[in-house]
């Protein structure tokens, strides 16, 4: 009997055991409501390169992500169409919620457009266009027009209406190039008494700008009164060119990066256009999420660029320098209320 009342009383510690174990399991997978955690939201990114641009926009993405329970899987493609084709095809293999790209070319990825529909995989296009808007979900672009339209406005009252310029170009032919030089066309078809004396392109790149003024100086001198640079980069170059000539003209860009901001600080531009990374792309990540959850979207949503200028480039420095990790807690409620607003290129 002795035995038999030991091995009821072990089986039911046993059965206790086991309920207090499974009761732990329950508590791991407890219902939001517990608050445990819910399953993460795969969203998949493939950006162009990992530029000064991209690398803020990472961070604001980052900060939306960590505030709405969204796992990015993020992907640069080198500049590489071929890589970025393939990274498009891991993401519709791993069954993600959605797909941001940022295109290596505007003309580019319509198998994998094609694939990732019939997997009902939403596509969002952020900074860059691609060409096969059909297939394209949502996008989230800059207006590169009026930024172009802009920079030249700010040259033009700068020299009175009156003056000769040269143009720094992007990558001839990218959406970006084409349509920041519409924007100075359009500005300058207003001012007959504005020449310009050579266009061309630096490539985005500050180092072939710096050689590009050089040899435009050599050919011009004096005669230049103003140079309108299609980014910050390529401004930069052009102030080093000049400096190094021992010239001081009137330099204009658009970008908004940190040394251009420095230069519109210092006098060096006479003023540029903010496209803040951190806010374009995770407005970008904001509609992907909208989608996701059968919420209201827009097909397009329109980044105008604001203006900088010495009387406001103080802020435009705290958010996207001295103070940007403060910014960027505030980062995901100003993207909702962008999105609200209409305005996605707000930052206050």
């Amino acid at each position: 009997m002795k035995a038999r009342k030991a091995l009821i009383v072990l089986l039911a510690v046993s059965m206790l055991l086991s309920f207090g174990l499974a009761g732990c399991a329950k508590d791991d997978t407890a219902t939001p409501t517990d608050g445990a955690k819910t399953e993460m939201i795969k969203v998949g990114v493939t950006v162009y390169n990992m530029s000064s641009f991209i690398t803020q926009g990472k961070e604001g993405m980052e900060a939306f992500a960590a505030a709405n329970n969204i796992e990015l899987l993020w992907n640069s493609a080198n500049n590489d169409v071929a890589t970025q084709a393939s990274q498009v095809e891991s993401l519709i293999n791993q069954g993600v919620a959605a797909i941001i790209i940022v295109p290596v070319q505007a003309d580019s990825l319509q198998p994998q457009l094609e694939a990732a529909e019939a997997a009902g995989i939403p596509v969002l296009a952020v900074n860059t266009t691609l060409s096969n808007e059909a297939l394209i979900t949502s996008a989230v672009l800059p207006d590169d027009v009026a930024a172009g339209a802009q920079e030249m406005q700010m040259m033009a009252d700068k020299l009175g209406g009156k003056g000769k310029i040269v143009v720094l170009q992007g990558p001839l032919g990218s959406s970006p190039e084409l349509d920041r030089t519409e924007g100075i066309k359009s500005v300058l078809a207003n001012y007959p008494d504005i020449e310009i004396l050579a266009i061309d392109t630096a490539n985005w790149a500050r180092e072939e700008a710096v050689n590009k003024v050089k040899n435009w100086i050599s050919s011009f001198g004096d005669d230049i009164d103003g140079i309108v640079a299609e980014n910050d980069d390529m401004g930069l170059g052009a102030v080093q060119a000049l400096k190094e000539a021992g010239k001081s003209v009137p330099v204009v860009g658009i970008d908004g990066i940190e040394d251009g901001l420095r230069a519109v600080e210092s006098g060096d531009f006479i003023g540029s256009s903010l496209q803040h990374g951190r806010v374009e792309l995770a407005a970008g990540l904001a509609v992907a999420l909208k989608v996701i959850n059968g919420e209201s979207y827009e097909k397009n949503y329109v980044y105008t660029m604001p203006p900088i200028t010495p009387e406001n480039v103080d802020q435009y420095v705290k958010n996207v320098v001295t103070e940007k990790d403060a910014f960027l807690k505030t980062l995901p409620e100003l993207i909702a209320k962008n999105l609200a607003s209409g305005d996605i290129a707000n930052e206050k």
